[in-house]
């Protein structure tokens, strides 16, 4: 499957990276690039990550990795990344609900 970036999920990408940028640039970039890795693995398995609990809706999964969560709306052929953000936050349905339609 062809996997998508979304544009908020690319300015969130620049967010974080910033963000851990402020202590340490290297690690924000190879952070980065673990995060990226992550989510390029549900092109092969659509499937792996959990239903949002938030909307328990089957075609809206996420993707834990370390306290980041990988948003992602499955397509017939493919997938968006909708948004990532930090695991400890609740995620904001509506936006969610207006990238769907």
């Amino acid at each position: 499957m062809k996997l998508f970036w979304t544009k908020e999920a690319l300015i969130q990408l620049q967010a974080i990276e910033e963000y851990i940028a402020r202590d340490n640039p290297v690690a924000a970039i190879e952070f980065i690039d673990k995060l990226i890795s992550a989510a390029e693995t549900i092109a092969d398995y659509p499937e792996k990550g959990r239903i949002v609990p938030e909307l328990s809706l089957d075609n809206i999964r996420e993707l834990i990795h370390k306290n980041y969560r990988i948003v992602y709306l499955v397509k017939k052929n493919s997938i968006d990344i909708l948004t990532v953000f930090e695991g400890h936050q609740l995620l904001k349905q509506e936006e969610i609900i207006k990238k769907r339609i």
